[in-house]
Order: C-alpha cells, then structure tokens, then sequence
C-alpha cells in the first residue's frame, strides 16, 4: 500500500524559499505569480494491509519525524 502526505509551512510562516522561487519565476516573465509557498512531499510504501492502521503508523510518522508540527501543516492523502 502507497500513502502520500504532503507537508507545507502554516500560514503566517515565513517562506524564503518560496519567495525566492517566486522572484526567479518573476524574472523568467511568470509575473502573474502571486505567491509561491513550498513544502515536503513523501511517498511511502508500506506492507501493512489495514488502511487505518496504516494511515494510524504514518500519522504517528508525520508528528514523530516527517513534519515539525510547530511550523507545519501536514495532509495524508
């Protein structure tokens, strides 16, 4: 079973590297780019059969390691 999560800053974090993404964008004449905001995406394969129980270990995942959850959002998809 594949489980994908994406992680992304919380609003009102600063984002240089989106901003700087956005100012390249700008520069290549993509200047209808309002905003830029960058995160982490994880693909994660795993053996266990039962969805919830592992949507429960990759939660577990996401608060433990794969998101600093003062800064960061996350969403299993």
């Amino acid at each position: 079973m594949k489980i994908k999560v994406l992680v992304t800053l919380k609003k009102g974090v600063l984002d240089p590297q989106g901003k700087a993404i956005q100012q390249t964008l700008s520069g290549m004449n993509f200047s209808n780019i309002q905003e830029v905001r960058q995160g982490k995406f994880f693909e994660i394969s795993t053996d266990e059969k039962d969805e919830a129980k592992a949507k429960s270990q990759v939660e577990e995942m996401c608060k433990k390691l794969l998101a600093n959850l003062v800064i960061e959002d996350y969403k299993i998809i």
